[in-house]
C-alpha cells in the first residue's frame, strides 16, 4: 500500500465515523478531509448524482459508498481482521449491515435524530411528527437488531466487526435523543451492546463535538 489513503467526509456524518473507525481499528494511517457534502465541491470526489460522502482515494482509485470502502480496507489489511472468521458470523455481520443501511439510517438518523438532535443546534423547531414517524419506523429493525444481539454471533461487545463499525454511529447518535428511550428500554442485549461501544477507542476516539456543530 505505498498510495496514501485519503478519506474525504463530514465530522458529523455516520458513514463518514464508520470508516474512520474502522480504520483506527485496523491501525490504517487515513488522511481525513473535511468536505461538506452540500457543497458543489464535493462533485470532484464523487462525480455521480449521489454526490455523497465519505469518498475514499488511493492513489488515483476513487471509491464511494461506504460498505464497499469498509471492505476495501479490510482487503487492504486483513490483520486485525474486522470480518469474523466463522461464515455464520460473517454473513450475519453482512446482514446487520444491510439493515443499517436500509432500515436504519431513514427512520432513525433521517427522521429522529435530524429533528430531534440537529434541528436543535441548528437552532430551529424540531418536527414532532417526523420524530414520531420515525420512531414507529424504526421499531422493526430495532427489534431485527436486538434478535441478532441476544444470538450473540456479532453485537456481541466480545469483537469488533464491520458491522459495529457501520452500525454504531447510527445508534450513538439515536441514544442522545430523549424520545429514543422507550426503543432502548425494549432492547436490553442491544442496549449492553451499545454501553461497551460507547466505550470502546475507535467510538470514543471518532466521537463528534456536537459542540462544535454548524449547518
Amino acid at each position: 500500500m505505498t498510495s496514501p489513503l485519503v478519506l474525504h467526509g463530514y465530522a458529523y456524518s455516520v458513514y463518514t465515523r464508520a470508516v474512520r473507525m474502522a480504520g483506527l481499528a485496523k491501525k490504517m494511517t487515513v488522511d481525513i478531509r473535511e468536505i461538506d457534502p452540500f457543497d458543489p465541491e464535493m462533485r470532484r470526489f464523487n462525480p455521480h448524482p449521489f454526490g455523497r460522502v465519505p469518498v475514499l482515494a488511493h492513489g488515483s482509485f476513487q471509491l464511494y459508498e461506504t460498505r464497499a470502502i469498509l471492505e476495501y480496507l479490510e482487503a487492504l489489511a486483513p490483520t486485525p481482521s474486522l470480518v469474523p472468521a466463522d461464515p455464520q458470523s460473517a454473513a450475519r455481520m453482512r446482514q446487520v449491515m444491510g439493515i443499517a443501511d436500509s432500515y436504519v439510517y431513514g427512520p432513525l438518523v433521517r427522521q429522529v435524530v435530524s429533528q430531534a438532535l440537529f434541528a436543535l443546534l441548528d437552532g430551529a423547531t424540531p418536527d414532532q411528527l417526523v420524530i414520531t414517524e420515525g420512531l414507529q419506523n424504526a421499531a422493526t429493525a430495532m427489534k431485527v437488531l436486538e434478535e441478532i444481539a441476544i444470538e450473540g454471533k456479532v453485537l456481541n461487545g466480545q469483537s469488533l466487526s464491520l458491522a459495529d463499525c457501520l452500525l454504531w454511529p447510527m445508534l450513538d447518535y439515536f441514544r442522545q435523543v430523549p424520545e429514543s428511550a422507550e426503543s432502548w428500554a425494549q432492547c436490553r442485549a442491544l442496549e449492553r451492546w451499545a454501553a461497551g461501544m460507547a466505550e470502546h477507542p475507535v467510538a470514543v476516539q471518532t466521537a463528534p463535538d456536537l459542540g462544535g456543530y454548524t449547518a
